[in-house]
């Protein structure tokens, strides 16, 4: 398998191009007037934008990069934090059976980011007071 596919639909092409290209951190390899793809190498993700009328909310319940190290969870938060993104965090949060450092951030047809880095395992779900992968609505998880 060379790469994971995503297409997701969004309302504005330029402010989903700006978006996406801060956090991917390139440009789109293809760009036409109701859709652009991006394609990462690292990961292997082909990443596309398609233009609908209507977008509502956030159509699953989140996307994600899981990281190596807990210095990269640090340095993206501080690399799109730049870019004038706010960056919900969640440090040493106990989430999806792991205890885990993790920041969001979110598109702008509300799709929600996660970048986290998992530092152990854990027997329990979640612990109540964490919000753990809540995306707006409390009774979605991560998981």
């Amino acid at each position: 398998m060379k790469y994971v596919h995503v297409g997701i639909n969004v309302t504005n092409l330029e402010k989903s191009i700006e978006f996406y290209q801060k956090v991917f951190g390139v440009s789109p390899v293809k760009v036409k007037d109701d859709y652009a793809k991006f394609l990462l190498e690292q990961p292997g993700l082909n990443f596309t934008l398609n233009v609908r009328d209507e977008v509502n909310g956030n159509q699953v319940n989140h996307f994600g990069f899981q990281v190596e190290k807990s210095e990269e969870i640090t340095a993206h938060k501080e690399r799109l934090e730049k870019e004038g993104f706010f960056a919900r965090d969640e440090m040493d949060t106990t989430c999806c059976y792991a205890v885990q450092d993790k920041f969001w951030v979110t598109d702008p047809d509300g799709n929600e980011w996660e970048f986290f880095f998992t530092k152990a395992d854990s027997d329990v779900h979640k612990i109540e007071s964490a919000s753990c992968c809540v995306t707006g609505d409390t009774s979605n998880s991560c998981c």
